[in-house]
């Protein structure tokens, strides 16, 4: 399921939250990367945006009720023009981590992907350290799979950075370069397209902290009162957009946050439409006591 941006076009007249006088009266403007990513955030032919991404960021607006407004920018500049004011928050896949946590705040985290080795079908490519030597690995750069690439192979690894990871995917296709490295939710998208159906993934990457603690929705120090804000609605609002809408039939799995049995708080529990019911006829919202981490299960 998909929705278009269109409905970024909410209204502010219930704004629940004391907002600056100028903040309120404008847009609040939503940053994501400009390129394509699939199932996250993809333009279409009419420069609509629409994915998953898109889909959160409308329900998140909409529970705020505030008028919201799409802001692609740059990848490798989109937390300078968080900090510039250019846009107001990130909701763009952006993992949270102790080095971006110097310059901006994080909301809760709303998911967690792991990251993927991509190659050629059959390639038979050794992804350890020593299977690696002499390789080319590409990813794209200002990301997690950057730092944890540099990290992992310091020697004897060539490391291409790219700029949007469209273009790691081209070349990887094109064979200028041996294996790329990204989310996995993003991989699994690649590797089923018509693009990427020479490609496999080959392995994943382990758990390591150059990945963060998940994907959290990133806004600038000062605001204070719109994290707040953003902490307490993100979870009904998210959960509304994936039960009501049939959404969480394709990503319950995105959204089954790590947290294992800790113990959690019921945050809302809702019943799912007849029509799209998969595992239950219910489905509970939970806050982990432990890491704040979201998580939904059937019932």
């Amino acid at each position: 399921m998909k929705k278009t941006i269109s409905l970024f076009a909410l209204s502010a007249a219930a704004l629940g939250i004391a907002l600056t006088a100028a903040a309120a009266q404008e847009p609040l403007k939503v940053g994501f990367g400009a390129e394509p990513y699939p199932p996250f955030t993809e333009a279409s032919a009419s420069g609509e945006w629409a994915g998953f991404e898109i889909d959160i960021a409308n329900a998140l607006c909409e529970q705020m009720q505030v008028t919201c407004e799409p802001a692609p920018i740059a990848w490798d500049g989109i937390i300078p023009a968080l900090t510039s004011g250019q846009i107001d928050m990130i909701l763009g896949s952006m993992s949270i981590t102790e080095e971006r946590k110097q310059t901006v705040n994080f909301s809760d985290r709303y998911y967690y992907t792991a990251s993927d080795f991509v190659a050629a079908k059959g390639s038979g490519i050794d992804v350890s350290p020593e299977g690696m030597q002499g390789k080319i690995l590409g990813v794209q750069t200002g990301t997690t799979n950057a730092d944890y690439a540099q990290k992992a192979y310091p020697d004897g690894v060539e490391i291409k950075l790219y700029n949007t990871q469209d273009e790691v995917n081209a070349d990887l296709v094109a064979g200028r370069i041996d294996v790329m490295l990204a989310d996995q939710l993003a991989m699994d998208a690649f590797v089923k397209s018509d693009a990427g159906k020479d490609m496999e993934v080959v392995a994943t990457a382990p758990a390591d902290p150059a990945f963060g603690e998940g994907i959290g929705v990133a806004l600038r120090k000062e605001d204070t009162e719109l994290l707040e804000k953003v902490n307490e609605e993100q979870a009904f609002g998210i959960f509304e957009l994936t039960v009501r809408g049939c959404f969480y039939k394709k990503r319950m799995r995105l959204l089954a946050f790590a947290g294992g049995d800790a113990p959690a708080q019921t945050i809302r529990t809702l019943r799912v439409p007849a029509r799209c019911r998969h595992g239950g006829s219910t489905v509970i919202l939970e806050r982990s006591a432990r890491d704040r981490a979201l998580r939904y299960r059937a019932r």
